[in-house]
């Protein structure tokens, strides 16, 4: 009597790892025990990465926005607390794209916050 092999369910499984593993060097994507392991790993830090980029993101438009907000004589945490004792709601991500492409609006954002510009 021939050896019961699992049949098309475990192979479609593996062959669903593999694919996921293609790409990955030396024996990680062609045996399934270790392209199983490198996948679940991958998968991991994918989940991880996806949370830790809006992290990123954050911390990055903050950066600008301090620089943007330094070059006028302000810091960044004055500046966000002006904004929003006067009632302006942008967010960081749309404040940092002005201070980037449009220095004079992040000004008068600036201006209309309360805080006079120092070189204008």
């Amino acid at each position: 009597m021939p050896r019961a092999k699992r049949g098309f369910k475990a192979r479609r499984r593996r062959n669903r790892i593999l694919k996921a593993a293609s790409g990955f060097r030396g024996k990680r994507n062609s045996c399934h025990a270790a392209a199983n392991e490198a996948v679940q790993h991958a998968w991991m830090h994918m989940y991880k990465s996806r949370k830790q980029r809006k992290r990123d993101f954050r911390a990055l438009w903050i950066v600008r926005i301090n620089a943007a907000a330094r070059t006028i004589g302000i810091s960044y945490s004055k500046l966000m607390g002006a904004l929003h004792k006067a009632g302006i709601s942008i967010n960081r991500k749309m404040l940092a794209e002005v201070a980037i492409s449009d220095p004079a609006a992040f000004q008068a954002i600036a201006a209309q916050a309360g805080h006079a510009p120092a070189a204008a």
